[in-house]
């Protein structure tokens, strides 16, 4: 009989402690990560630059009163189809047409000197025909028979324009268009050329658009755009027919017109989008990636690169040049014939082993599926009965 103690029992526990302790700890490997890659080639680029414009017509005038004065009429009204001859605007023409009968009345008077003048060189005339008085008389007679008439003149003109002026409270439309703008409204006192209506002149129609500065020498004037209508898509072709010389002060783009043919007809303010051949990049060869490749690392671009030898990846420092749609135009750093990881570029590592994605197909087992649905049908139509009769007996 051996008698069992305590203290051999944890003795035999420490031993295994102080074992366990100096033993190494059991390496853990890194796990394979599945990716998905694309082959590295050269493309071509989907889109060109596109602005966004707006339809206008290519005249279009602020029509003002040139005369200054309250405002008591306006018929005119925003977006209003206008004709030569109709008027827009009444200013109140009291004061005017008072100086147009002041202007009347010294007419007037004038002419009855201008009369008397005339009547005292025809009898003086006679007189000096018989030699009454002598010639430097009669010269004297004639002297203020012309000063009367032009005085007479002067009081004429005066009238004209003070006629013209009583006129001018008037304003009327001398071309035909749309009234665009309402710049001005009744009881305000306006000055002499303040605009109170804006006119887009019927005719041919124009397509205003803004570029960048770095974009405003690849358009030059004559060149050809794609208008595309955003309501029915309809592409026309226009011609880059004016450029601006300067930069707007406040966007700092440059405006250019496209005249559009005449018989495009767009509404006024028309959206369209516009797409200058100068600009277009259809034709170019370049290296695209989708966004989700990229991995950025402050300033720097980088992408995994796929060794298919020994399905590893590593780490290749790239240049973006610009953006294709949702993909990235590669400057430098690629060739064609890489494969590039294109999904899951956040859990890796240098020289981590992948495997490449292959995306599950669920099968649907429509025979299979069909069976279930008759046996759960038929199971559903015993228990009914069952459970009538059970009802039954009890009752």
């Amino acid at each position: 009989m051996y008698s069992k103690s305590p203290f051999g029992a944890v003795a035999l526990v420490a031993v295994a402690f102080a074992l366990s302790a100096c033993s190494k700890p059991a390496s853990t490997e890194e796990p394979l990560r599945a990716v998905k890659v694309v082959t590295v080639g050269a493309e071509t680029m989907r889109t060109g630059a596109e602005f966004s414009g707006d339809v206008r017509a290519r005249v279009e005038s602020r029509l003002g009163f040139r005369v200054g004065g309250k405002m008591v009429l306006r018929p005119a009204e925003l977006g209003q189809h206008v004709k030569p001859g109709q008027v827009l605007a009444q200013l109140d023409p009291q004061d005017y047409k008072l100086s147009a009968q002041a202007a009347q009345a010294q007419v007037a008077a004038v002419t009855t000197n201008r009369d008397l003048a005339a009547a005292d060189f025809k009898r003086f005339k006679e007189l000096r025909d018989q030699n009454f008085i002598s010639g430097a008389e009669l010269e004297r007679r004639e002297a203020s028979l012309k000063a009367a008439q032009a005085q007479l003149d002067q009081a004429q003109a005066q009238l004209t324009g003070q006629g013209n002026q009583a006129a001018y409270t008037s304003l009327v439309s001398d071309v035909s268009g749309v009234i665009t703008a309402i710049e001005a409204e009744v009881g305000q006192v306006v000055a002499a050329g303040t605009p109170v209506v804006r006119i887009a002149q019927d005719g041919p129609r124009d397509v205003v658009f803004a570029v960048p500065e770095d974009k405003v020498a690849m358009i030059p004037v004559g060149s050809t755009v794609d208008v595309r209508v955003w309501a029915s898509n309809d592409v026309l072709k226009g011609v880059v027919r004016e450029v601006a010389v300067s930069a707007d002060p406040v966007t700092r783009t440059f405006g250019v017109k496209v005249a559009l043919a005449a018989k495009d007809t767009l509404a006024l303010g028309t959206t369209v989008s516009v797409v200058p051949q100068a600009l277009d990049r259809g034709k170019m060869q370049v290296i695209k990636l989708p966004t989700s490749a990229l991995r950025k690392d402050g300033n720097t671009a980088a992408v995994w690169v796929l060794d298919s030898a020994t399905m590893t990846v590593n780490l290749q420092p790239i240049e973006v040049a610009t953006a294709d749609g949702n993909d990235v135009v590669v400057a430098s750093g690629l060739q064609p014939g890489m494969q590039v990881v294109a999904a899951g570029v956040h859990v890796l590592s240098p020289g981590q082993r992948v495997s490449l994605f292959k995306e599950k197909v669920a099968f649907a087992p429509t025979s299979s599926a069909q069976a279930a649905i008759k046996t759960i049908a038929s199971a559903s139509a015993t228990v009914a009965p069952a459970v009538q009769s059970s009802a039954s007996a009890a009752k």
